[in-house]
């Protein structure tokens, strides 16, 4: 599906603006899908929001985004820029298993380093984090590993995913095609609940927060939403 008059509806929205700010995109709908390497929508889109002066805050589970650095460059040059990358495991093969239509995650932390020698601004997102899936010691370690050595910033996670009805029983099916067994555990911890935190949480916080001290990287929102804002107007208006 594309919303072929995305770009005129984002200049006239960009026009009637009277304060610039940072706009948010990927939080529901990943704005590099497939058709983005053939329309480039969310290119010209960028290009719109450099032209009006403002800044972007994109998350992305694909490698695409590294095409796009010129312009992520531009733009931050006057506002702000955050450029995420969502990515659940650092096993390649996993990877393949859970998430078989987007980038792998090796592909994802090489877009990473691309952007990163450009002066971006950015860093990995660990959400969601599957229980019994991905919630190890192991997978945090490596995630903020690889974090560190493509020039990543930060790192953000939450302990745990979320699901609806409906998306629920669609991840089900899935888990008892690729990982048996393990919808089994979910049923009997969860049930029908939408908050699914891991129950190795508390471990599995140690182990990050002590891992990204070690390394250098920012880990608090607050802090990550400060070290990529410092030096801009602090009067700028956030539109996500």
């Amino acid at each position: 599906m594309v919303k072929e008059n995305a770009l005129e509806i984002i200049r006239n929205e960009l026009r009637r603006k009277v304060k610039t700010g940072v706009i948010g995109t990927g939080a529901m709908s990943d704005p590099y899908n497939p058709l983005e390497a053939e329309l480039k929508l969310t290119r010209n889109s960028l290009e719109l929001m450099n032209a009006f002066g403002f800044g972007v805050s994109l998350v992305t589970k694909s490698d695409l985004i590294a095409r796009d650095g010129d312009i992520l460059a531009d733009i931050q040059s006057h506002s702000p820029v955050i450029a995420k990358f969502s990515v659940i495991t650092a096993d390649d093969e996993l990877c393949k298993k859970i998430e078989p239509n987007v980038a792998l995650s090796s592909e994802r932390f090489e877009a990473m380093s691309k952007l990163a020698a450009q002066g971006i601004f950015t860093g990995t997102m660990i959400v969601p984090l599957l229980p019994y899936v991905s919630d190890t010691d192991k997978n945090i370690r490596d995630i903020c590993q690889m974090t560190k050595e493509a020039g990543g910033k930060f790192i953000y996670t939450y302990m745990g995913m979320t699901l609806r009805q409906g998306s629920r029983e669609y991840y089900y099916s899935k888990l008892d095609d690729v990982l048996p067994g393990v919808k089994e555990k979910y049923m009997k911890r969860f049930g029908i609940r939408y908050n699914h935190t891991s129950p190795r949480s508390r471990k599995l916080w140690d182990v990050f927060t002590k891992e990204c001290e070690r390394l250098g990287l920012v880990y608090d929102m607050r802090a990550i939403i400060h070290s990529y804002k410092s030096g801009y107007d602090s009067g700028q208006l956030t539109l996500f």
